[in-house]
């Protein structure tokens, strides 16, 4: 099977085997299986967040296809809701709040499984993961045990996590929220959305209301999934924002976005500086180019290899470090290849 068939991408050449694992007996099993042999192992979820290579993966693909939640609810700390690492990570959304559970709602439309959010502290509109996990479950391919992380000992920072830093390390098997009840969303951070809503930031909406504002912003970006919309044959948004220095940071041109963090850093929107090292929506050389509605895609405009893909990626990533002196780092996993 070509990994072409597993990524949102559609890129990717073939592996020697692909496991399907439906229940965590069957993932454990053939994680060990791999481990034992030396062979190499690539866990897949959702394929939303990989590029690979075009000659493929020379091992085992196990994909987790594992499935259910458990819930449990205490007056005083809200929801606690167990997720396999499986489940499509939006379904997990909806139903959130279809039950009225507060916390995920501004995450709604993010493509994948519940497994990889941990991983990469998947984040968008104000909000991100590491705001309500409790705890991550998972498999130590070191020690060759199930470990349980709480939330302090995940590392979480922007778009990282300890998982992400040993990324050979651990196998998530389910991930912990906690999520508060209710009909309106949590307090609205992002102004974009704040404005779509038509509420201050900081104010709150109907729980349905920002996830169906979400959705709306998300569709008019090309970042809902959809087969015949090659704007969403994408990893998402395929470089993270640059965090920088403070002088580095007053070192960008007037009008730059800068975004003062906790630690002293400051953050800048890699969009704004995309567009201006030149890079405008659409540009590429035919089959892989840049979103026609959004600059931080990297789409595959049909027949695209990963090469073309990666090609166009440092284009992009040497354009905006030539101009502004800020080098443009990846988000998505990048297997049997480099940028």
């Amino acid at each position: 099977m070509d990994l072409a068939e597993l990524t949102t991408l559609r890129l990717g050449g073939p592996a020697r085997a692909v496991i399907d694992a439906t229940d965590e007996v069957t993932l454990l099993g053939a994680v060990r299986v791999a481990d034992e042999a030396g062979d190499p192992l690539l866990v897949v979820g959702g394929g939303s967040n990989l590029v690979v290579a075009d000659e493929g993966v020379d091992g085992t693909v196990v994909r987790v296809l594992t499935s259910g939640l458990r819930v449990e609810s205490d007056a005083c700390s809200g929801v606690s809701v167990t997720v396999q690492a499986g489940e499509p990570w939006d379904a997990f959304v909806a139903h959130s709040v279809d039950q009225g559970w507060v916390g995920v709602e501004a995450l709604s439309g993010i493509p994948g499984a519940v497994g990889a959010t941990p991983i990469q502290n998947v984040g968008a509109y104000g909000q991100d993961v590491a705001q309500t996990i409790a705890s991550v479950r998972t498999w130590d391919r070191h020690d060759r045990t199930v470990r349980t992380f709480a939330n302090a000992q995940c590392d979480f920072s922007y778009r990282h996590s300890r998982f992400k830093a040993a990324p050979q390390r651990y196998v998530v098997l389910d991930v912990t929220f906690q999520l508060a009840p209710g009909d309106l969303g949590a307090p609205v951070a992002y102004a974009e959305l704040a404005r779509a809503l038509d509420v201050e930031v900081g104010e709150r909406a109907p729980l349905r209301a920002v996830r169906d504002a979400v959705l709306a912003l998300r569709r008019g970006k090309g970042m809902v999934l959809d087969v015949d919309d090659h704007d969403t044959w994408s990893a998402g948004s395929f470089f993270t924002n640059p965090m920088l220095d403070p002088a580095a940071a007053a070192a960008l041109p007037e009008g730059a976005p800068r975004f003062e963090q906790p630690d002293g850093s400051v953050k800048t929107s890699a969009a704004w500086l995309i567009q201006r090292a030149g890079f405008e929506r659409g540009h590429g050389t035919g089959r892989a180019a840049l979103s026609d509605k959004h600059v931080l895609a990297l789409t595959n405009r049909g027949g695209a290899t990963t090469r073309e893909l990666l090609d166009l990626a440092r284009e992009i990533r040497d354009g905006v470090q030539r101009d502004f002196g800020v080098t443009l780092v990846p988000e998505p996993v990048l297997v049997g290849c480099r940028l």
